[in-house]
């Protein structure tokens, strides 16, 4: 069941525009053709870059069908659940977190319909900081881009990560590429995304990245692109290509 939100967001670092944006389709979340397809192809590579560098880094054993049981699991910018639930799936402990009640309700409602114990919260991650929380594994994938206030949106988040713990990011560099293949050809030539879905201007350098983390106590151990194949309508894991979409792996500093 969703949680409410213990304060406003009027000076946090989520950005109304954005929430906006996202929860006037927020109906399209689990519709595979709708949206949010792009992140139904994206999942299959996020989700196995998650699962085996948590396994590695935590020194994991449990069973095939939970390789991720035992930890918790702090998904910010959940959207509608398109990975907490496979994540809960894999046996760990999910907190879905989003700043747009609405998709919050439909991540809640598809969880409590599918059967899969997801924790969902209606906050940012300021929130949860407050309270003292903090989890074995943090994701920020593809919402840092959209935040409004990069600097005080990961400080926020690295604190959610317990000594030893992990955070995983996913998001869009700022390149010519990207704004050639990932804004003008995603959103107004293949139109695979709402035109208006993202600011090229916001996109994020891995470079910038990682001083936003090494400032907030944690250091990127490992940077990898994620290309999509036109052949075959898939998406893959590819180290060397940074230019458009990238994910790094990154753990506490002082861990």
């Amino acid at each position: 069941m969703a949680q409410p939100s213990p304060r406003s967001h009027e000076s946090s670092t989520a950005n109304p525009d954005e929430i906006a944006r996202f929860t006037a389709i927020a109906d399209a979340w689990w519709d595979p053709q709708g949206d949010f397809k792009p992140l139904h192809r994206l999942n299959p590579p996020r989700l196995a870059f998650i699962r085996d560098r948590a396994v590695a880094h935590f020194g994991l054993d449990g069973p095939a069908e939970a390789p991720l049981a035992g930890l918790s699991v702090l998904d910010i910018g959940c959207g509608g659940g398109l990975l907490s639930e496979p994540l809960a799936r894999m046996g760990a402990t999910v907190t879905g977190l989003d700043a747009g009640a609405r998709n919050v309700a439909v991540a809640a409602l598809h969880a409590e319909q599918s059967g899969v114990a997801v924790a969902y919260r209606h906050g940012v991650p300021e929130d949860l900081a407050a309270e003292g929380l903090s989890f074995d594994l943090v994701l920020n994938m593809e919402i840092v881009e959209h935040v409004a206030d990069l600097g005080a949106f990961l400080a926020a988040s690295a604190s959610l990560v317990r000594p030893g713990g992990l955070m995983v990011l996913s998001t869009l560099n700022r390149t010519l590429k990207s704004l050639a293949l990932a804004k003008i050809g995603a959103e107004y030539i293949l139109r695979w995304l709402p035109r208006g879905m993202h600011d090229w201007r916001k996109f994020v350098k891995p470079s910038e990245l990682a001083a936003g983390l090494g400032r907030a106590g944690l250091d990127i151990t490992e940077l990898t692109g994620v290309a999509y194949n036109p052949l075959a309508d898939q998406w893959r894991l590819a180290p060397r290509d940074l230019d458009v979409n990238y994910m790094a792996l990154a753990t506490r500093a002082d861990a």
